[in-house]
């Protein structure tokens, strides 16, 4: 690809990987970043843990580029909305920004409960460097209690920092698990009981039906009929892809940016996108396209987006890793690889009491493995793991693409890229929903 500019609309990890990437591999034209925080990128993982606690600073955690991106900084600009036909992004004050390449980095923002007082300065949410900071000076400002709405990672990883600074702590969740639906039921027993065990008070299979602000704190009522009363609230019920400004961009939004596997965004061939906001069939696994929220993967994407923008279409490799994460509560370790939440049965690989890793099966193929407390293990697992993932094709899509549907379809299988007058006439080009591919629902 020969471009004189490339935007990259948002700056999170994602972002800031694929620039370095795009300088790293020769690119010598205008490169813009469009930052809709007023903050340079930021070490994201650090806002749950040592950011609340006062550990790190905001200025702690800011990552640095390891070359020079000699690149225009927009801060606190978000794009209002895209043209793919005419390569134009629009900025706000009617200011249009002519791109030859985009990247698409957006990333996910927090979903809001209704009825939520979000108005409160009690009431927080947890994505943003400036999210983490409010939630610090709440904690800081008394000793009262703290409510946790959500049982996923950052709800669980929040309510250990609390309770790590003494607080009383109450999860309330609508799952009789924590982290039941990313690591199935016999792991999420065990996040909760440890939870229970470092104090932390549950209430499960229930949610919020009422909010009242007081001046001491905010009140809610359960739909269990209990009433709640805590001076810090964090309401963490997972993200949204943040794709608002790419509608009426003949693009397809069904739970993020519907890519191809070499990271291209269907609709856009010179538009790639990278991070919590794509959505992309990894061929290691099968050929659904899926989100995937975390950390090292921006990391990974980002600089494989970069490179399959330069590439251009024909020529870019998919983007196919095995994706890695890890969670820290009460001192105990928690690592993952593959996508245990495609998996339909669990078995124990090792187990020594304390520390175990578990493996994800889907029929007779493991697609994920899980360790706790074992890093040292975990190792030699996911070499294996990738080792297998390596060796054995994924199994045939399970949604094959019936007749007269054009091949980029978001509900159906991707696999390559489809001709220029592929699309059917009257086929809808938008779709968003709020819905999370891959779940589990048999573990």
């Amino acid at each position: 690809m020969t471009a004189e500019r490339i935007v990259v609309a948002g700056t999170g990890v994602a972002g800031l990987r694929a620039a370095e990437r795009l300088r790293e591999l020769g690119f010598g034209g205008e490169l813009v970043m469009v930052n809709g925080e007023p903050h340079r990128p930021y070490h994201r993982p650090a806002l749950s843990k040592q950011l609340i606690t006062g550990e790190l600073a905001p200025a702690d955690l800011q990552l640095r580029s390891y070359l020079p991106l000699e690149a225009t900084w927009r801060d606190s600009v978000s794009g209002l909305r895209v043209d793919t036909a005419s390569h134009v992004l629009e900025l706000p004050g009617s200011e249009y920004l002519r791109y030859d390449g985009l990247v698409i980095a957006t990333g996910v923002h927090a979903r809001q409960m209704p009825g939520a007082p979000a108005h409160n300065p009690r009431v927080h949410v947890l994505r943003t460097l400036d999210d983490a900071f409010a939630m610090h000076r709440t904690l800081a400002a008394d000793a009262s209690p703290v409510a946790v709405i959500g049982s996923g990672f950052t709800a669980c990883e929040v309510a250990a920092t609390a309770r790590e600074l003494g607080r009383e702590v109450t999860i309330v969740s609508r799952s009789k698990t924590l982290l039941g639906r990313a690591v199935g039921s016999a792991i999420g027993e065990r996040v909760t009981r440890l939870h229970r065990e470092n104090g932390v008070a549950l209430v499960t299979g229930a949610e919020v039906v009422q909010w009242l602000s007081q001046p001491f704190g905010v009140t809610m009522l359960l739909s269990n009929g209990q009433a709640l009363t805590a001076g810090c609230v964090i309401v963490a019920i997972g993200g949204a892809p943040t794709v608002g400004w790419l509608r009426g961009g003949n693009l397809y939004l069904k739970d993020g940016v519907l890519c191809w596997p070499t990271c291209h965004v269907v609709g856009a061939s010179d538009a790639v996108a990278a991070g919590d906001v794509a959505a992309w069939p990894n061929h290691r696994f099968d050929t659904r396209p899926r989100r995937v929220e975390h950390w090292l993967n921006a990391v990974e994407m980002g600089r494989a987006a970069a490179e399959s923008l330069l590439a251009g279409p024909a020529r870019a490799r998919p983007f196919e890793p095995v994706p890695r994460f890890w969670s820290e509560q009460f001192g105990v370790r928690i690592q993952a690889a593959g996508m245990p939440s495609l998996g339909q049965y669990t078995v124990d690989l090792q187990n020594d009491g304390t520390s175990s890793v578990t493996g994800y099966l889907a029929g007779h193929r493991l697609v994920g493995v899980l360790s706790w407390d074992n890093p040292s293990a975990m190792v030699g697992w996911e070499a294996e793991l990738e080792r297998q993932l390596s060796a054995e094709p994924a199994p045939p899509a399970a949604n094959p693409r019936p007749n007269g549907v054009p091949s980029h379809d978001p509900n159906v299988a991707l696999v390559r890229p489809p001709s220029p007058n592929a699309i059917g006439p009257g086929f809808p080009k938008e779709h968003d929903d709020s819905t999370r591919n891959g779940m589990p629902t048999r573990l």
